[in-house]
């Protein structure tokens, strides 16, 4: 059976893959985030950034997988980012961070770019090579600054793309999506359908439950 390997350590992306009957093998990639964006240019779009991100994650993890596993294949690479006022914006990663982030955005709408990279691996090779990206449009509430300070207190805004979630307790703060749900929680389920049929793969050829 050809195995799934999703190479980030993002719970959400796990979870939207085991909700729709995929249990992933999950394999962190080491990739240096900064030093690929460097590579890429002031004129990158926020598409080429999550892109280039996604098979960066996907080339590293598929090239130090066990051959046990490479011998029949998916890798999974995502990346996501939002931008706001024109401006891109990945994990905030610090408490003051994720504040300053929610004053920028809050009471406005953004939009979430997710990378997709999937490879297909056959005998230890990538056969094949799929790349796209999906981005759908966030409408954000105004939180009040004691709601701000105990979502960021959560801890849950510090490591998510945008400091968000609408899966989690950022969901009270989002008022309305245009677009693919699953794509903001970091896998969008029918563009990663799409690019599966481009390498010859049925998601239902994958389900394990």
């Amino acid at each position: 059976m050809t195995r799934v390997v999703l190479a980030s350590a993002s719970p959400g992306r796990r979870r939207v893959l085991r909700q729709a009957g995929i249990d992933p093998l999950v394999v962190v990639s080491g990739v240096d985030e900064d030093a690929v964006i460097a590579t890429l240019g002031p004129n990158a779009t926020p598409a080429d950034v999550v892109s280039v991100l996604a098979q960066a994650k996907a080339d590293e993890v598929a090239a130090g997988l066990d051959r046990s596993v490479a011998l029949d294949c998916v890798v999974i690479g995502c990346d996501s980012m939002l931008e706001v006022d024109g401006r891109l914006v990945g994990k905030p990663g610090t408490a003051d961070a994720a504040r300053r982030q929610w004053h920028s955005m809050g009471g406005k709408a953004g939009r979430l770019y997710t990378g997709h990279c999937v490879l297909r691996l056959r005998d230890g090779t990538v056969t094949e090579r799929e790349a796209e990206s999906a981005t759908t449009t966030v409408h954000f509430a105004k939180p009040t600054e004691a709601e701000l300070e105990a979502y960021v207190a959560s801890g849950e805004p510090l490591q998510v793309a945008g400091g968000f979630t609408i899966d989690g307790l950022g969901g009270w703060f989002v008022d309305r999506i245009e677009g693919d749900p699953s794509n903001v929680v970091g896998l969008s389920l029918p563009l990663l359908r799409r690019m599966l049929g481009r390498v010859e793969v049925s998601p239902a050829a994958l389900w394990t439950c």
